[in-house]
């Protein structure tokens, strides 16, 4: 049974009206869910994540910073996009504790999880915040996995539209988790070249502006699939970005539902052959709201199989 993490706490996160990473977009995904073809999923409420959880990809000072900042009413700006609202400091700790929470669950009994949270994070750094991104809550659950499970190899699968430059940046020096990534390039934030590979544990295949269903699957089927079937992970993380989709407003790829679909099913085939189906998957980006509830129902469908 597939795994559904999320909670109310992950609305009241709200940088602005003129923010498009916005509660609409979870609120879009959950409708979407909210289905009879879904009724079968196993819906849990998200826990916070701890500071010992957060700790081991953040600095002290980055978690304390976040979780001060608690304005009474309005903004506080952390950089050009990512701003916190009097409850994101919450919605960031439960969008964290989701990922870890998911992972001790696929852990103990198998299966799939799908976290439904934001703020989304895997352009969030070590040592800030960054791209709408509070918490890095991928890097958070692959630590995780390592420190407490003793997983010897990690994969996290990267296909938001955008470079998951945070994520990279934690674990360029750790062989123990591999991270690939498939990104639009030239695209914020400016990173992600092929010739960034960490110590031999970082692949990314940047995508030209235009690129369709065609060029993505060519792409994951004959350069990054295999590398994770070489790895032969332990357990699978998806940083599950649907913002390459051919209607988002912030990116000029052109994918359909249909290719969320259908890379949502290459990997857990490959969960399947190396890590008994353990897979994780969490929300990052989309902001076309009609086409993320789209691409987030494709790829739940997927997962559960």
């Amino acid at each position: 049974m597939l795994r559904l993490y999320t909670h109310t706490n992950c609305l009241q996160h709200d940088p602005g009206a003129d923010q498009p990473e916005s509660p609409a977009r979870l609120r879009a995904v959950l409708q979407a869910l909210d289905q009879d073809r879904f009724a079968a999923i196993d819906r849990i409420e998200a826990p916070r994540a701890t500071r010992e959880q957060l700790l081991r990809v953040h600095t002290a000072g980055h978690v304390e910073r976040i979780l001060a900042t608690r304005p009474q009413s309005g903004t506080v700006r952390l950089d050009e996009d990512t701003l916190m609202s009097p409850g994101s400091a919450e919605a960031a700790l439960h969008a964290a504790g989701a990922t870890v929470a998911a992972v001790d669950a696929v852990m103990a009994g198998g299966g799939q999880a799908f976290c439904a949270v934001r703020p989304p994070g895997h352009h969030a750094m070590p040592d800030r915040a960054m791209g709408f991104c509070l918490f890095n809550n991928i890097a958070v659950a692959a630590a995780h996995a390592i420190a407490e499970h003793g997983l010897k190899r990690v994969a996290i699968a990267d296909f938001d539209v955008h470079h998951g430059n945070g994520t990279q940046a934690m674990f360029a020096s750790e062989p123990r988790v591999l991270f690939i990534s498939s990104h639009q390039m030239p695209l914020y934030p400016d990173s992600g070249r092929e010739d960034e590979r960490g110590v031999g544990n970082i692949v990314n295949a940047p995508l030209s502006p235009g690129a369709g269903s065609y060029e993505f699957r060519e792409l994951w089927d004959g350069v990054l699939l295999p590398r994770m079937q070489a790895f032969k992970p332990q357990l699978v993380l998806v940083s599950a970005g649907f913002d390459a989709h051919r209607l988002d407003p912030l990116a000029d790829l052109r994918l359909g539902s249909e290719d969320y679909a259908w890379i949502t099913e290459r990997l857990l085939d490959l969960a399947h052959a190396h890590a008994n189906g353990r897979l994780v998957s969490t929300l990052e980006g989309g902001y076309n709201l009609q086409a993320l509830a789209a691409c987030a129902a494709a790829h739940v469908s997927a997962l559960i199989g």
